[in-house]
């Protein structure tokens, strides 16, 4: 099958075809958000970098024991260009495949699907139940709190901070404006 660059609405359309939960489709729209907001940042293809935040997790609510690797059968099927899957299932890294991430877009996935869980776990919290007047050093706070949303890899988001070349409170700033830009749509 001929490769097919996919439009939003096309991403979108598959995304509500294989999930319903909403827990599942808020942390897709925020890692999206936080994933537009980075390739702005960094003068990278916006639409690209947003249609992959969008859909990495694709596969997680009807195969979570196949994650990734069902994304990426998924995809193949729909004649997504290889550069597409090969960032969506390098958010796997040692979890789930040997798929490292090589490039910037993948390697700011790989870090901020797990960074989206801690910034909306301590903004559900706040009294405001807000990322509108969430900080960083709010955050940083509960990162070092392992029993506070334990479920967040933080081995994998000190990973991908350090390939990244980046500071950890810079990075969850820029999550914060990331799901700031889609606080509607997340429910924050």
């Amino acid at each position: 099958m001929a490769q097919h660059v996919p439009t939003y609405d096309e991403a979108l359309s598959l995304l509500h075809e294989l999930n319903q939960s909403e827990s599942l489709l808020k942390h897709a729209y925020a890692v999206e958000g936080v994933m537009r907001y980075l390739a702005r940042q960094q003068g990278e293809d916006e639409e690209k970098w947003g249609i992959i935040g969008l859909v990495h997790d694709l596969d997680y609510e009807r195969f979570p024991e196949q994650h990734c690797q069902k994304t990426k059968e998924l995809l193949e099927e729909r004649g997504w260009p290889e550069d597409y899957i090969q960032a969506v299932i390098s958010h796997g890294w040692g979890l789930r495949n040997d798929v490292e991430p090589g490039t910037g877009l993948e390697k700011t996935l790989y870090t901020i699907d797990e960074l989206t869980g801690l910034v909306t776990a301590t903004a559900i919290i706040r009294p405001s139940k807000s990322v509108a007047d969430l900080e960083a050093r709010s955050v940083m706070k509960k990162w070092k709190d392992r029993s506070f949303a334990a479920g967040v890899n933080r081995s994998v988001i000190e990973k991908g901070t350090a390939m990244l070349g980046a500071e950890l409170s810079d990075l969850i700033t820029s999550v914060i404006m990331g799901m700031r830009a889609v606080a509607d749509r997340i429910g924050l």
